[in-house]
């Protein structure tokens, strides 16, 4: 890593807990990046979390707000797939949450899962306990089902959508916080934009596929020429862009456009933003976030312990520490790029190689330029000059406004 390694703002502080329920899961979808990259230590974790471990996580949170004045907070019940654990268990873990914080922060509760399991028994505890729901899908039932399909090669497209009319009824439809869909090369992007927003969410979050330079993502070859993935999200984009009246967010392009025109990011994807994020797996270990399992064995490791380490602890870990220096901490390659306060270097797991840790641009740093790009032009032709703020990939506030 290079640059000066002082955090950037003045001292990080923790505003999203997640929270690893359930270690297990009921889809084996092959790009699962807990199950199917380097680090393997889901096999010996509990499948589930304690009581005991979810009250200390609570008190760690409440501990940590409480010291640093925090407002607001996000605990997101994660997994594997979080509903394996049970309503009792979840119902535990959300009213403790909502007891032990009563006071000291507004919380966000929310829940990701992968809606097959998304009965009325669960959606009455998420509705008493103010819990919003997201769904993981990755477009119709043959887009899907590729790589989203159960332990015994069954695709889990029909399943979900059960789970999804439930959420969307008039009862629960409050709780329907948004899809995650995984970019595929192989989809028509259209067709995939389209499915999902026929599903009426308040959120679509597209996300790249986890890989490094020692594992590439699908279809990402070193041929700095070819840019894939940006041609099939720019693809999305101008058919966003140009809908009327754009009620859906879409957060990887709104925190885009948010940047150029000098505002913050709302994605650890791109922008130059520091760690406000921790794990916390089933036996209590604190880990930075799980995304780093694709990069090597051991990745999101810090040795800490919700028992006897606090938030702070974490905070203070040279791991953690070494990523709170914003554009500073970035390899050479990206502090000379004319788009790095618009990148920000792109997510930090995708910026490991084997021989040289994360002192590298992304994996998908030909793909960011070239959709950054793409954004960027889009907005200049509808900001006349003088009209106001201008999209600026220097990533700094337009002097005019």
């Amino acid at each position: 890593m290079s640059g000066d390694l002082r955090p950037a703002s003045g001292g990080a502080r923790i505003r999203q807990v997640l929270v690893k329920v359930h270690s297990r899961c009921n889809l084996a979808c092959d790009y699962c990046y807990v199950y199917q990259h380097a680090d393997q230590s889901w096999r010996a974790r509990p499948r589930v979390m304690t009581r005991a471990t979810i009250d200390q996580t609570a008190g760690r949170i409440a501990e940590h707000v409480k010291s640093h004045g925090i407002p607001y907070v996000a605990v997101i019940f994660h997994g594997g797939e979080p509903l394996l654990a049970g309503p009792a268990l979840l119902d535990h873990a959300a009213r403790t949450m909502r007891e032990t914080l009563s006071g000291l922060a507004t919380v966000a509760l929310s829940v990701q899962t992968n809606g097959i399991l998304l009965d009325e028994e669960f959606l009455e505890l998420f509705l008493a306990h103010r819990v919003q729901v997201g769904i993981s899908l990755d477009g119709p039932a043959h887009a899907n089902d590729r790589h989203r399909v159960g332990h015994q090669g069954k695709g889990s497209h029909a399943a979900v959508m059960r789970g999804l009319r439930r959420l969307r009824s008039p009862r629960y439809e409050k709780l329907y916080g948004g899809l995650l869909c995984t970019v595929d090369l192989a989809n028509d992007p259209i067709e995939v934009y389209e499915h999902l927003l026929g599903l009426a969410p308040p959120e679509i979050d597209f996300l790249l596929p986890h890989g490094t330079w020692s594992n590439p993502p699908p279809g990402r070859s070193a041929d700095p020429t070819q840019t894939p993935y940006a041609d099939w999200l720019a693809t999305v984009f101008d058919h966003w862009y140009a809908s009327p009246g754009k009620t859906i967010q879409i957060r990887l392009f709104e925190s885009l456009i948010s940047l150029l025109l000098g505002g913050p990011s709302g994605t650890d994807v791109v922008g130059p933003g520091g760690v406000d994020l921790i794990t916390v797996e089933t036996d209590g270990t604190l880990e930075q976030g799980d995304v780093l399992k694709v990069t090597r064995p051991g990745g999101p490791a810090t040795g800490l312990h919700i028992g006897w380490d606090s938030f702070d602890d974490y905070l203070a870990h040279p791991a953690v520490l070494a990523r709170q220096a914003g554009v500073a901490g970035l390899s050479e390659v990206c502090r000379a790029c004319p788009v790095v306060r618009i990148c920000g270097g792109g997510h930090y797991a995708h910026r490991y190689r084997s021989h040289n840790g994360f002192d590298n641009p992304s994996v998908y740093c030909a793909d960011l330029a070239s959709f950054i790009g793409h954004v960027a032009g889009r907005l200049a032709t509808d900001l006349a000059p003088g009209a106001g703020a201008e999209p600026n990939p220097s990533g700094s506030r337009d002097p005019r406004g």
